[in-house]
């Protein structure tokens, strides 16, 4: 038996099937099957002010941000282009990106917005 996911408004673990939709008895919100597959929250990454990040996107630093291992910062304003996402990061730097000036790095989500 294959276990349902919670819901999504109200993460009531109580939720079933009724044809093609996922029911929740507590709240009564309905949603699709095929978006609960494909829509897994932990795959979303959003930024600071809670828009979807994709890939690709350019997003604007907003705070001075410290470079580890060096005596650089990254300062608030600076946009960063091209970015690519990283679902299964540990340490919660969930975006690869490079900055000109500085290189390669790695950025959290919260300290950045959409441009």
């Amino acid at each position: 038996m294959s276990t349902l996911p919670n819901c999504p408004k109200c993460q009531s673990e109580y939720t079933y099937e009724d044809g093609d939709m996922l029911i929740c008895p507590e709240c009564s919100h309905e949603w699709s099957k095929n978006i609960a597959a494909s829509d897994d929250a932990a795959s979303i990454i959003k930024d600071s002010n809670g828009n979807v990040l994709i890939d690709g996107d350019t997003v604007t630093v907003i705070k001075d941000l410290k470079v580890k291992g060096s005596s650089l910062v990254v300062k608030v304003g600076t946009k960063v282009k091209n970015i690519r996402l990283v679902l299964e990061s540990n340490d919660g730097h969930d975006i690869d990106c490079k900055i000109d000036g500085i290189g390669a790095m790695k950025l959290k989500s919260e300290f950045v917005k959409k441009a």
